[in-house]
């Protein structure tokens, strides 16, 4: 039995709203797209720079426009990703594609893991699992994926996550194993 609100319940239509206003606010804080050099992202830990991205100070992951989704929240083991999906990434069938699900839930899960790095590192996904529960269609709304940290060692981070909609309703879970490793402090070493 789902614990979360039905849809059209006053709780998910507050929920959404406040969804709605985050979103908002997160927008107009982003910097434009663009790439960052390594070096710097090695200057800061991990969640020092995905602060960055979210107050603006640093360009935003390109993907980021591509799939139009922003970071709504970020702290120690989490982050999360909102987006609306566009009809532009719907399948035939009418639902969407389920690459939109599998990017924004290899984001959340990813950053996650990113926010457990010390200065000096950085990661990559090595393996990225997605079950999907249930379609994604033009009556889900605006969606979150929140990734979650399981364990972080030394070279190798586990991370799981859901992709939600305001009501509560799980649309897909991930689980994701990152590699770690030293980044490149000198332009030069390339």
């Amino acid at each position: 039995m789902s614990s979360s609100p039905p849809r059209g319940s006053s709780l998910a239509d507050e929920t959404l709203e406040q969804w709605l206003a985050r979103e908002r606010e997160v927008r107009l804080l982003l910097a434009a797209p663009g790439k960052i050099p390594v070096e710097e992202i090695a200057r800061t830990s991990g969640l020092e720079f995905l602060e960055r991205i979210g107050r603006g100070e640093v360009p935003s992951p390109p993907m980021m426009k591509t799939l139009d989704f922003v970071p709504v929240e970020v702290e120690r083991g989490r982050m999360v990703f909102q987006g609306t999906p566009k009809p532009d990434y719907y399948n035939p069938l009418g639902s969407v594609q389920g690459g939109y699900i599998a990017t924004l839930l290899d984001a959340a899960v990813g950053c996650a893991v990113q926010t457990m790095l010390e200065r000096g590192f950085g990661y990559t996904t090595l393996e990225l699992k997605v079950n999907y529960i249930r379609p994604l269609t033009d009556k889900t709304g605006p969606v979150r994926a929140e990734g979650n940290v399981v364990n972080v060692s030394r070279q190798v981070g586990i991370a799981q996550g859901r992709l939600v909609d305001a009501a509560g309703r799980m649309y897909a879970w991930a689980s994701t194993t990152c590699l770690i490793f030293p980044l490149p402090t000198d332009p030069s070493t390339g």
